[in-house]
């Protein structure tokens, strides 16, 4: 019954604890995240006329208006 159980506990653990890839997913999900907020941000200042500077000043202006 020892040997049974020791090899059931085996099996269920070796899949558990194989990390192979885990690296290269993670890489590629902060890669998927770089790309998309770099493509909201350049969406965001190709529809607007004004220059980015513009833009930081607003958006500084908006914060210390709700700030106070």
């Amino acid at each position: 019954m020892k040997n049974f159980m020791i090899k059931a506990w085996t099996k269920m653990m070796v899949p558990v604890r194989n990390e192979r890839g885990a690296q290269s997913l993670e890489w590629l999900g902060l890669a998927a995240l770089l790309i998309l907020v770099l493509g909201i941000v350049s969406q965001a200042v190709s529809t607007s006329s004004s220059s980015i500077g513009d833009i930081i000043t607003n958006i500084l202006k908006k914060i210390s208006a709700m700030v106070g």
